[in-house]
């Protein structure tokens, strides 16, 4: 009786077992089902350049103000944007699309953000939106954060979209290739 219970429990087991691997194998090998990459172009206001400004701070800590950021880390200021996204890295190129959203300097002691924001596109080859939401570590190369959904050509996508500074002037101007591996794609 009690090697029949060992038996039925080592062979539950092991189909209990190839299951787990089965499923983690799968997720390993997962390929996206589209990938894109976009750049975006953020122009914060200075208090100099309201004409061509596409982000402003609208909350900073007590110490600091909305013209210029808080401190070294930035810590506490909220910034919302409205960011023309092009196909390559030229400011000036025929925008496809607006990122609209915020950033959220996040950390006292290191320069960190918390993105929330959407590429809504506006041209022939995309209709629709992507939604994205994550931790920004600014100081690393590439930054991932997640595809959180989509409308329109992107309906309930789901993905990762990695971040990267492909250019900066100052506090003033950041370009960010953004490269989007979608995985679930309707």
């Amino acid at each position: 009786m009690v090697t029949r219970v060992i038996v039925s429990f080592l062979f539950l087991f092991l189909i209990f077992r190839s299951n787990v691997d089965a499923a983690n194998k799968h997720i390993r090998n997962r390929h996206p089902c589209k990938r894109l990459v976009f750049f975006f172009h953020d122009i914060l206001y200075n208090g100099n350049n309201a004409k061509n400004a596409t982000s402003a701070i609208i909350g900073a800590p007590a110490w600091a103000n909305r013209t210029i950021m808080a401190g070294q880390s930035h810590f506490g200021d909220l910034v919302v944007f409205d960011d023309p996204i092009t196909m390559d890295n030229n400011l000036h190129s025929k925008p496809v699309g607006r990122a609209q959203g915020f950033y959220i300097y996040d950390k006292k002691d290191v320069f960190t953000a918390w993105l929330g924001f959407s590429f809504v596109f506006n041209s022939t080859q995309h209709r629709g939106s992507l939604n994205f939401a994550g931790a920004d570590p600014l100081m690393n190369k590439t930054r991932d954060i997640s595809v959180i959904g989509g409308t329109g050509d992107f309906f309930m996508a789901r993905g990762v979209a990695t971040l990267m500074t492909d250019s900066f002037e100052g506090e003033v101007y950041f370009r960010l290739r953004t490269d989007i591996k979608l995985y679930e794609c309707w």
